[in-house]
């Protein structure tokens, strides 16, 4: 039985003035109708019914979930009392989702993510998880082949063995490597041989949590009653207890320790959404590259960006502008510096 646990706990700093720490990213719209987490949800339905879907999220965003994706039960949210990686919110979650689905396989999602080609993206997920059913220790991830030598991503090198149990190309991992400089990037690309980390994953819940105990004994050792606990106390000994988990990602604490660990290239249209020269990459333009979300117009201008909702925006013989409207400000940023906004989050 396959369930999915979609990571939704991040502040996305990065998109600072729209992103806050109230309402961040992955309830944001940025590049469709549907936010990011809409965008997460809808990708998966077809092939996971949503009785068996799981968010992962900070309290003070529970009712931004319940908000945006109320067919979700209340259950299938499980509350982070504070963000601490990835490493104990996968415990706590494998662990809750144990609870309710015996023997459960689980995909692990971000929240904020773009998938182009989503029918393909279902098809490797299907048959990765037929994959489990007969290697139950494995651990799947997704790798997807790079077009570029980016620097902001970690990579995933991979052997030659092609494994042959099902109609799916998956080979062992080498090894996880960290995000390299371009110079590194452009040898990564030239390869053939690496792969972006996208940081999807697909496991047997139990194992898992066998991993986690073995690599991570703090963070097992601290939520392992999560299993056997009564439902009114579950909440209670979240709280009380997963401050003493380890705070370190998942990466680190398991994937570059465990021996059956495998990767599936994935060439299915993905992206980060992680900065807004990525919501660049697929906003629509007009013939002048221009970007216009909201109330606003160009004269003999080209490849601005023009997000507002309420004013209109007028941009006259500029180039090259970024102008971001929220409830009591609007920006006008050289798109240079687009990407560091967050660094003057303090001054203004």
């Amino acid at each position: 039985m396959l369930c999915a646990l979609i990571m939704a706990g991040g502040k996305g700093t990065r998109f600072w003035p729209l992103s806050t720490e109230e309402k961040p990213k992955q309830f944001l719209n940025l590049i469709g109708k549907d936010t990011m987490i809409q965008m997460t949800v809808n990708r998966i339905k077809p092939i996971i019914p949503i009785e068996r879907v799981f968010v992962c999220t900070a309290a003070m965003y529970v009712d931004l979930v319940k908000e945006q994706i109320p067919e979700l039960p209340e259950k299938n949210i499980i509350i982070e009392p504070e963000g601490r990686n990835t490493t104990p919110c996968i415990a706590l979650s494998a662990l809750v989702i144990s609870r309710y689905h015996k023997d459960a396989n689980m995909i692990v999602l971000p929240s904020d993510h773009l998938i182009q080609d989503e029918d393909k993206f279902r098809s490797i997920v299907v048959k990765a998880n037929k994959f489990l059913e007969n290697d139950k220790e494995a651990i799947i991830t997704l790798g997807m082949k790079p077009n570029r030598p980016e620097t902001g991503y970690g990579y995933i090198k991979y052997t030659d063995n092609l494994e042959k149990n099902v109609d799916l190309n998956i080979f062992k991992v080498d090894r996880f490597v960290e995000k390299p400089n371009e110079e590194k990037a452009k040898e990564y690309l030239k390869s053939g041989t690496y792969l972006w980390n996208g940081g999807m994953f697909l496991w047997k819940a139990s194992n898992i949590i066998n991993e986690i105990k073995k690599y991570s004994t703090l963070t097992y050792e601290a939520i392992h009653e999560i299993e056997c606990v009564k439902e009114e106390e579950l909440q209670s000994l979240i709280n009380n207890k997963y401050h003493e988990t380890e705070a370190i990602s998942i990466d680190y604490a398991v994937l570059e320790k465990s021996e059956n660990i495998y990767v599936v290239p994935s060439e299915i249209g993905w992206d980060d959404i992680g900065t807004w020269k990525s919501v660049e990459r697929y906003k629509e333009k007009d013939s002048n590259n221009n970007i216009l979300d909201g109330n606003a117009s160009v004269i003999e201008s080209k490849c601005n960006i023009a997000i507002n909702n309420c004013k209109k925006i007028v941009m006259i013989g500029i180039d090259d502008v970024m102008t971001l409207e929220t409830e009591d400000s609007i920006y006008i940023v050289n798109k240079d510096y687009m990407d560091n906004l967050r660094d003057y989050q303090n001054i203004v």
